[in-house]
Formats: structure tokens, sequence, C-alpha cells
């Protein structure tokens, strides 16, 4: 039993139907979905679930299940309960979901900015960090700032890339992030481009253009240890 990911070919869809799977303590599946699990540092997608009466079942997180393409949506407590076979409408919460993929996308930009292996990183809706291996000192935060900035202002378009597991593990390059590596053994791996920037491999959600990120601004740098150097970023509009 899996789940078909539309938010894998299209992260801006905010809302669609589906069919309930099954129901369980962990959280209700799909067939399809446009809920975005936690994983590689992204937050999971809160919103609603319509039933056909019209009433609604608020989701308050995304995780994900056991075995690939496997999603649990977490209702939030004391909600009505669904029953499989039943037919939804779902409904994201898409100004939150649309500032996640604004901060990751600036991630990625960042990374480039930063030239030292990527240790870690989480993405919430007000903020986001890396950490890397390289030296404090290194870290100049009005230069991270203006370099992730001036990147964001050249509107570049980004590009969704699927290559071979074999063809990954013949480009050990491509992975950045020592702390969580690109999952294997589905015959081929997702990558995200940004033309003369970025090809990294990545399952998150990403702006269209980079030139939808905004502005962002470096709110502190600190150590977290002898090898995470933890760099965290804001946006600095309101939307």
């Amino acid at each position: 039993m899996t789940t078909e990911l539309l938010f894998r070919d299209d992260a801006y869809l905010s809302s669609a139907t589906a069919q309930v799977l099954s129901v369980a303590e962990r959280g209700i599946e799909l067939d399809r979905t446009l809920f975005y699990p936690m994983g590689g540092g992204q937050a999971g997608d809160t919103g609603a679930f319509i039933r056909a009466s019209g009433e609604r079942v608020t989701i308050a997180d995304t995780r994900k299940g056991e075995g690939p393409d496997r999603v649990l949506h977490v209702p939030a407590p004391g909600s009505a309960t669904l029953e499989p076979g039943e037919a939804v409408t779902l409904e994201l919460d898409w100004g939150r979901r649309y500032r996640l993929m604004r901060l990751h996308t600036a991630l990625h930009l960042m990374s480039c900015v930063i030239t030292a292996p990527v240790t870690g990183g989480n993405i919430v809706p007000d903020k986001a960090r890396l950490d890397f291996d390289i030296e404090l000192s290194a870290l100049n935060a009005a230069h991270i700032e203006r370099e992730t900035n001036r990147l964001i202002a050249s509107g570049i378009a980004t590009e969704t890339v699927w290559i071979t597991d074999a063809q990954l593990e013949a480009q050990p390059e491509l992975v950045k992030t020592m702390s969580v590596q690109p999952p294997r053994g589905a015959g081929r791996v997702r990558l995200l481009k940004i033309p003369g920037i970025d090809l990294q491999p990545c399952g998150g959600t990403h702006v269209a253009n980079i030139a939808e990120i905004g502005a962002i601004r470096v709110l502190k740098i600190r150590s977290e240890g002898k090898h995470n150097k933890r760099v965290e970023i804001a946006l600095t509009g309101s939307g």
C-alpha cells in the first residue's frame, strides 16, 4: 500500500481529492496526497481534510510511514474519525507550505555560498538553518547574507532532475549532506537543479524560481560542536 505523492510533481498544488486507505492511531493513509511528510530537515505539512458532509478534520502534522511512499497524516486531538474508503478533499495550509518552500530553496543557495560539508539542517515556517563542518571564524554573517541574496536576485528557474542509483554512486560529490543520505533502492533519485548554481539530491519542496524566495537575513551563527557550525536564516518579508 503506497500513496501517490502529488507534491513530487507539483509543489504548488494546494487542494486535491483523495480516498482514505486506512485509519490507525499513528495517522491516516490516503491513496494520494499533496501533504509533504517531515523529512530531509523540512517540517511536515498541516491543513485539513474535508468530508462529504462539509465537516473538517484538522491535520496537525504529516509523517513518513513504514516503507517507501507511505505517508501518515496526523489529525489534531479530538478530530472526527474517518472511515476507510471515504472520499475527502485535501486542503493544504498553503501559506505555511510556501514559506517552507522558500526557506528550503534558500538553504540550497546558502550551501553554495558556504563551501563546506553540510552536517545537518532544519526548516520550519519562521526560520531555517544549516550546520557546516567549518571553522567558526570562516563564517561571516554579512557576507553570507549578501551573497545568498545576490543569488536569489538572479531569478533562475529551478528544475527537477532524476538520475539512476548507479549514476548517483558514480557522482558522490553531488551529495553535500553528511547527516542525511538520499534514499536508494527505488532505482532512481530526485535532484534539485538550479542551473549554474546547484545540483544535489533532494526530495523536498522548492519554489519554481529562486526570485520567489525574496531576501533573507542571517539570524545567528554559532558553534554546535567541533564539526557543527550553525547558520540560521529567516525571510525578511512577512509573507
